[in-house]
């Protein structure tokens, strides 16, 4: 597998470190979520997870990449409840079903992919840019990546171009008022936290470029 492809194999094992990333961070994120929301987003995403690691490990039957994501999102579906479930999971099945069934993916494709998951987190939660949730860091990423493909970068340079806007994205929620999900009730009091949607977005995001580039970039927590 060159640079400039993605098979099964690689996007596996962006599924293990991302799993590995969020159990890894579960604490903050639930500190993040208790801030503003109901306090179970560490827990939700670790659950997702480590379903979806699971998966991966013993997958139903040979699987192409975008099979695989289809079914990590099936499987996210399945077992996380509230509002996380649905929308991670349609954001990976929709990355998944825009896959089809090639057998490996470049630069150009993978940026299709993310942004097909965008369009089903917007779709699913009615969210927009600046509302404080997941999009904010997704929608940056996806027009970077999207950038970073047409300029013709391979894929290990395409992924660290989406990890950085989406950093940027979750610094940019903390001034935020809040518009949709549970910390939307909170008003002018969801001002000066940081968005624990968006966070999770970019850990996996950082598991990304790290499962495919020799040096991701340093992020967020890195000392």
């Amino acid at each position: 597998m060159t640079a400039e492809q993605l098979g099964v194999a690689e996007i596996a094992a962006w599924l293990r470190e991302a799993a590995a990333v969020v159990r890894a961070q579960q604490a903050r994120l639930t500190s993040l979520d208790a801030a503003i929301g109901d306090g179970d987003h560490g827990l939700n995403r670790a659950r997702g997870f480590d379903a979806v690691e699971r998966l991966v490990n013993f997958p139903d039957h040979p699987v192409t990449p975008g099979d695989l994501l289809a079914q990590a999102g099936r499987t996210f579906q399945q077992r996380v409840g509230g509002a996380s479930g649905p929308i991670w999971g349609i954001a990976l099945r929709r990355a998944g079903q825009d896959l089809g069934d090639r057998q490996t993916l470049e630069a150009p494709p993978l940026a299709r992919d993310l942004d097909a998951a965008r369009a089903g987190v917007v779709e699913i939660g009615a969210a927009a840019p600046r509302d404080k949730t997941m999009v904010d860091a997704l929608a940056p990423a996806v027009d970077a990546l999207q950038k970073a493909a047409a300029d013709g970068l391979p894929s290990d340079a395409v992924a660290p171009s989406a990890a950085r806007p989406a950093e940027d994205g979750v610094r940019a929620t903390t001034p935020l008022l809040a518009r949709r999900g549970r910390a939307a009730f909170l008003g002018e009091r969801s001002i000066s936290h940081q968005g624990p949607g968006a966070t999770s977005v970019a850990l996996v995001l950082r598991a990304l470029a790290g499962t495919i580039c020799a040096a991701p970039p340093r992020l967020y927590g890195d000392e």
